[in-house]
């Protein structure tokens, strides 16, 4: 029997018995999506996180001059969705949609809300999780507030090679914060 690949996420923080992921994963749902599908749409009411089964998605907002500012990418294994819409059950600000075709699973937030009352293991788990989070978000702002663009990208190609093989090289600049132009001399 193959193990459930949210299993193994899980079980990376806080090992679950089958029969508590089994549990835990009734409170799921599976959705696919293709390319260019929004999972969040900003200006909509957001209930969902995503996790990532396959594919590659982006979460990103425009400013005033319609310009793109990508805040993330997600791809196998990572969790996705406006955390802040999504823990105050409010509208997006922000919106997520697929680059590739998708598999998610979903949770909602009152299922979250329900397991972790329920299940000390997840609510350790998600709370390992959100500050993980929270560190990543904390070192790409220091990363784009200090390091040169250069560096931003040599980091990036250093934690996700993959992202590169995956993502056009104008949403790497969008999310870099450099023009199309500078990072191709970036790749030189």
């Amino acid at each position: 029997m193959n193990t459930h690949p949210l299993k193994i996420h899980i079980d990376e923080i806080v090992p679950l018995t089958d029969e508590e992921f089994e549990y835990v994963l009734t409170h799921f749902s599976t959705v696919k999506k293709r390319k260019y599908q929004f999972v969040v749409q900003e200006g909509e009411k957001i209930d969902k996180e995503f996790w990532v089964i396959k594919g590659c998605l982006k979460a990103y907002f425009f400013d005033d001059n319609g310009k793109e500012h990508i805040l993330q990418f997600a791809m196998e294994n990572w969790w996705v969705t406006d955390y802040d819409a999504f823990t105050n059950i409010e509208k997006a600000k922000i919106s997520v949609d697929c680059l590739e075709d998708c598999e998610l699973l979903y949770i909602t937030h009152e299922n979250r809300e329900k397991l972790s009352k329920e299940m000390h293991k997840m609510e350790r788990f998600w709370s390992k999780k959100t500050k993980a989070g929270y560190i990543a978000l904390q070192n790409r702002i220091l990363s784009l507030l200090k390091n040169t663009a250069q560096e931003r990208y040599d980091e990036l190609f250093e934690q996700y090679p993959q992202l590169f093989q995956r993502v056009s090289k104008k949403l790497i600049a969008s999310y870099l914060g450099v023009s199309r132009e500078t990072l191709s001399r970036f790749q030189d």
